[in-house]
């Protein structure tokens, strides 16, 4: 596979994990389909696994979706740029702490995001848990199961490149 398809394919992935913070942007949809270009280019069975895995992690995530409560995201007033500064502090968190670090990330994103904003701790603190309640906890899901993808798709990226 060409390294121009890879780069572009990567750029895909990225979009995705975009879409999984930025409400309105199908996000899973966007990373799958990545997934689903490489899987296809690929061509092997390797590359099946990963997107039968890849299709199984993101059905799981929607029923989860499902299942968790639906809040009016109008009531309170975050930004975009805010849901950003907060995904990429999760995604950071899950790479330098794999998987469980997307969590503290975000948080910790979104917590110093109200706290330059709000300035007093006990105030940011009310915020995060606001948001989070909002629509936090939706986006933090969808966040996390793209992130596995993403993960997935890197690790037999790496495993398969010719050393």
């Amino acid at each position: 596979m060409a390294s121009w398809q890879l780069l572009l394919m990567g750029l895909v992935v990225v979009f995705g994990l975009l879409g999984a913070v930025l409400p309105g942007v199908p996000g899973p949809a966007v990373v799958w389909a990545a997934v689903f270009w490489w899987a296809s280019a690929e061509d092997s069975s390797r590359g099946w696994w990963v997107l039968v895995s890849a299709t199984a992690i993101l059905l799981l995530n929607q029923a989860v979706q499902w299942l968790l409560p639906v809040r009016n995201r109008r009531v309170l007033r975050f930004r975009r740029r805010q849901l950003l500064v907060a995904g990429g502090t999760g995604t950071a968190g899950f790479f330098l702490l794999p998987v469980v670090g997307v969590v503290p990330g975000f948080l910790a994103g979104l917590y110093g995001w109200e706290r330059r904003r709000l300035g007093s701790h006990g105030a940011a603190l009310s915020s995060t848990g606001a948001i989070m309640r909002a629509v936090g906890r939706n986006i933090l899901v969808e966040l996390t199961a793209c992130l596995l993808v993403t993960a997935l798709w890197l690790t037999a990226l790496i495993w398969a490149s010719p050393t």
